[in-house]
């Protein structure tokens, strides 16, 4: 442990699983005081009581819930320092011929609508922290906001709409003083549970995972740690000077043509 976000309040959304739950271990290793939401009540309750973070039940396309999400990080620490905005999803994505109009919605919702929330939220705590206003807003796109996959139209929309949703945010938080930093960062294929669930769900395991490991350069799947590192590198105050940026960790896979 370094404790460089030593004393800093995060809120990490999509906190119970994957990405975001080794952010809330990562977080709170380096010092900071966590506040995660997440739908699985099961596990936040358990992964508070490990980490000592604080748990709310919140789905991230609730526009009341979040007043319960800003009043517990006001209560509990009065301040927020760092926001990872990390809840998506590509439940019942298809291609552009076949998706339905209702997973399109939800998934807009979730992804797109989501993040905006999390922005304006975190906005609003960051601006009255005692002292002065500050902060920085970290959103967990993909590569695939960059690169689309033609199976999954309305993720790859939305994905790469975060973009632009954090380099509109910052520059607008730039130019009115607020001291807070905005940027998006764009995992490739991560060893989560769920992309170990469809390796072992295949009907070959083993070249599922080759296939996977493939499509990095560097020939291997990324670990939720590196990512949880880079967020924890644009959380502090050593990336002050970093704002409006698209950081991808892909281990090469967006640098050239495949095969050539």
């Amino acid at each position: 442990m370094t404790n460089r976000l030593q004393d800093k309040v995060a809120l990490i959304t999509g906190g119970t699983n994957g990405i975001g739950k080794a952010a809330v271990y990562g977080m709170t290793e380096e010092g900071a005081k966590v506040v995660f939401t997440g739908n699985n009540t099961d596990a936040g309750d358990d992964i508070a009581k490990e980490t000592g973070a604080i748990f709310v039940q919140h789905a991230v396309q609730d526009v009341e819930g979040w007043e319960r999400v800003k009043a517990a990080i006001r209560d509990h620490h009065g301040r927020l320092d760092v926001t990872f905005s990390n809840a998506g999803t590509n439940a019942g994505d298809s291609d552009i011929e076949t998706v339905a109009v209702e997973a399109w919605k939800n998934l807009l919702d979730v992804n797109l609508t989501g993040m905006m929330l999390a922005i304006k939220a975190s906005i609003e705590l960051m601006k009255h922290n005692p002292g002065e206003s500050g902060g920085s807003i970290v959103l967990n796109s993909s590569i695939n906001g960059i690169l689309a996959l033609s199976g999954d139209v309305a993720y790859s929309t939305t994905k790469g709409a975060l973009r632009l949703l954090a380099k509109s945010t910052a520059v607008h938080l730039a130019k009115t003083g607020t001291g807070i930093r905005c940027n998006s960062i764009h995992p490739g294929v991560i060893e989560t549970p769920l992309i170990q669930g469809a390796i072992d769900g295949a009907p070959d395991p083993e070249a599922a995972r080759s296939m996977l490991e493939g499509i990095a350069p560097v020939g291997r799947l990324g670990s939720m740690q590196e990512i949880v590192s880079l967020v924890i590198y644009l959380a502090s105050d050593d990336a002050q000077f970093i704002t409006g940026s698209e950081i991808v960790i892909d281990g090469g896979s967006t640098a050239g043509l495949p095969g050539v």
